[in-house]
Formats: structure tokens, sequence, C-alpha cells
């Protein structure tokens, strides 16, 4: 069991999402009960993440949850499903059943006493002394190398990526790092335990190459580490 958990995000909508969780978590309920899933909305949370000065931290926070839910694969600047048409297969609320996400919200803002939430550059949080330890995992999810900037508002460019794996490479805590599987950041990563996956498989016999990677160090298993959603 994980005594404690540590949340980071560079990004002020969603670091402001987990901070209405656990810190305004009626009010976040009550966005999500009250807001249509129309495209109206969908116009509107837009706005509040482009224009955030305008907002409190729990808007920008619903904001970046709506739109996670009703964007395609739950990319934030991305498109809407079902299109602005809404005239997809899958329409803007085939991910948002409210119920069943205000529950998921009740039951994380539960755990809030074993949660601690940052606001941080990821070179920053790793150079903080207090999860300097053996007993300690941390988990990196950077930014894609590939198309990084059409997925995420805050990207990295080459060098960032550099200086993360700099780091990560020379730590002594326990570590795993998460990327997409291309040749750039194969070479980065050069000499640690590595581990391809993909959450989207074919339907034919054979199975497509990994679309992901996973890099690891320090871990003390006897068995690697696997993925699952």
């Amino acid at each position: 069991m994980v005594g404690e958990i540590v949340i980071n995000d560079i990004d002020p909508a969603i670091y402001s999402f987990w901070w209405a969780l656990f810190n305004d978590t009626e009010s976040l309920i009550k966005l999500i009960q009250d807001t249509p899933v129309n495209i109206e909305s969908w116009v509107a949370q837009k706005e509040i993440i482009n224009n955030s000065g305008s907002c409190n931290t729990t808007e920008l926070g619903f904001a970046a949850f709506f739109l996670n839910r009703t964007n395609r694969s739950g990319i934030i600047q991305g498109g809407i499903i079902g299109g602005k048409k809404q005239d997809g297969k899958y329409l803007i609320d085939a991910r948002y059943n409210k119920l069943g996400l205000i529950s998921r919200v009740k039951r994380l803002a539960a755990l809030k006493h074993r949660v601690r939430l940052h606001n941080l550059d990821a070179l920053e949080l790793i150079g903080l002394p207090q999860y300097q330890s053996r007993d300690a995992l941390i988990y990196l999810d950077p930014p894609y190398y590939n198309k990084g900037s059409q997925l995420y508002r805050n990207h990295y460019n080459p060098e960032d990526h550099a200086k993360i794996s700099e780091v990560v490479l020379g730590l002594e805590t326990p570590w795993i790092v998460t990327y997409d599987n291309c040749p750039e950041i194969r070479e980065l990563y050069t000499g640690a335990e590595v581990y391809e996956f993909s959450f989207h498989y074919s339907t034919h016999v054979k199975r497509p190459v990994a679309k992901e990677i996973m890099f690891h160090g320090n871990l003390m298993s006897h068995s690697p580490p696997s993925m699952r959603r």
C-alpha cells in the first residue's frame, strides 16, 4: 500500500483541476452536474482555457476537465468528439457520464490527506530533497517528442528532453519514464532498462509495433514493470 502520492503538473489548467478536486470538491461536483454537455458549453470552456486570467482556480480546473472528457483522446487542445456538427459515430457526451464521473471525483477527494500537489517544472520537483529517497518512486510522463507541440500546451524542445534524461539517469531514487517510441528518445536513454507497450492493439492476430516506451532504473523488483489501463 502506497502511503503518499505526489502529483505535479506545470500546466496551470491541469494543476487547477487537481487543486479543485482536493480543495474545492463540492464546487467542482456542482459544475460537473450543472454544466450542459453541448457545443455551447464546449466553446465556453475553450474560452476559459485560452483566457484563464478571467476565472478562478476551480473554474479553470473544470474547463480542463470538461475538455479532457469531450475532446478526442482527451487532448485539451484537440478536436471535439463527434465534430462541431455532431455528426460522428460518437458524440460530445460519449465519455461524460455525470454520475460516474462525480463518483470518481468523490473517491479521489477522500484520499486528499495522502496527496501532495505541486505546480513545478519537472527538474525542480526532482531536485527537492524530500523526494530523493530509495523508498520513493518517481514516475515521469514528459510531453511526447514527436508532435508534442500539437498535443500539449506546455511542450518540450529537444534540449528540454536531453536535460530531463541527464538528470533522470543520474538519480539514485527508483524511477520510471514513459515516452513515444522514437529513435531520438531511445538514444537519450541508452543504457536504461526498456519496455515497449501499446494501449491500442489490432484485431488481427499479428500485434502492431509498440507506439510507446517505458524506461526505468533502480527498481527493487523481481519482475519488470508493466502497463495496463
